[in-house]
This record gives C-alpha cells, structure tokens and sequence, in this order.
C-alpha cells in the first residue's frame, strides 16, 4: 500500500479540515496538528478554545516557547508519523503552520513527507493576522499548491482528484 504524509497548511479560514475531512471519505487518513498538544498546554492555562485572532497569537506564541525550550512539537510529529507508518492509514495530514517547522519535519521523515499550501477562502483577504504563524505562511517553497475558492461540491472533488494524482 502507498503511503503519503502531507504537511498541510494555508492561512486561517482557508478550508484545510474541510479539505481533510473530505479525504477521509476517500483514503483512510490520520489527520494531525502540530498544534494539539499545544491547545492542551493552553487550557490548562485557561484558554476556551476560541479561533479569533487573540487566541492564534496566544497559541502561536505558546508553541514557539515549546520549540525553543525543547522543540517538543516536532518530536511529538514525529511520533505520530512514527505511528502512521506501521498503520493501515494511506494519508497523513501534519498541520504545521511555520516554515522553520516544516522544514524541520521534513527532515524528520528523511524527505519523505510532502509540503502543500492551501490557498483561497475569506480569511485569505486579510494582509495580517498579528502572529507569525499565520503571517509567514507563504515564505515556503512548497511541493503542492491547492486553491480552494470554490463550492463545497467543487472542493470535494478537486482536492480528491488532486491526492489520487499525488498518490499514483
């Protein structure tokens, strides 16, 4: 069985879970986020689980202190794509939103995980979000690119098609 892990990422508002859960009618996918074990470090400080941009910047400089004291998220990716390889899983989505942590994933699988960058939806026309990891998401040279700007319909069978074209 063919195996692909995609680091998967694109600005706030973009569609990447809705493009996620659209393939997992499809492939049999595990579908993770650098960002978890984060969120949970944050509601032990009292964080609600908001989406605004308060709590991104909150959660992006919280995952930057973790990277910096022991680079925790990325072992923690690599664990999970560590599971992924021994499993009956053909796609890995690893959400990762800062090029510097990309790249170190990347490396992690030995070159073996692939970068796209979703593109398009309502938050795609806001310039600045006030954290660095929203912010520096185009400063990547991606393997992919996938622009998700239309109907749900349209979404669903665009990204599929496009991860049977990555898979064969």
């Amino acid at each position: 069985m063919k195996k692909l892990c995609i680091v998967i990422n694109g600005a706030g508002g973009v569609g990447k879970d809705t493009l996620c859960d659209f393939a997992s009618k499809y492939f049999k996918v595990m579908n993770i986020s650098s960002i978890t074990p984060i969120k949970e470090l944050a509601a032990m400080c009292g964080w609600d689980g908001r989406k605004d941009d308060r709590s991104r910047k909150f959660l992006s400089d919280l995952k930057l202190l973790t990277v910096e004291y022991n680079d925790f998220p990325t072992k923690w990716a690599k664990e999970r794509y560590t599971e992924f390889l021994s499993s009956d899983c053909e796609l890995l989505f690893v959400h990762i939103r800062e090029p510097r942590e990309i790249e170190k994933f990347v490396s992690a699988t030995e070159g073996e995980a692939k970068t796209l960058l979703v593109r398009g939806g309502e938050r795609m026309k806001k310039a600045h979000y006030g954290n660095s990891s929203d912010d520096e998401v185009e400063n990547y040279n991606y393997d992919f690119y996938f622009v998700n700007d239309g109907s749900l319909e349209d979404a669903e069978r665009d990204f599929t098609a496009f991860l049977r074209g990555i898979l064969n």
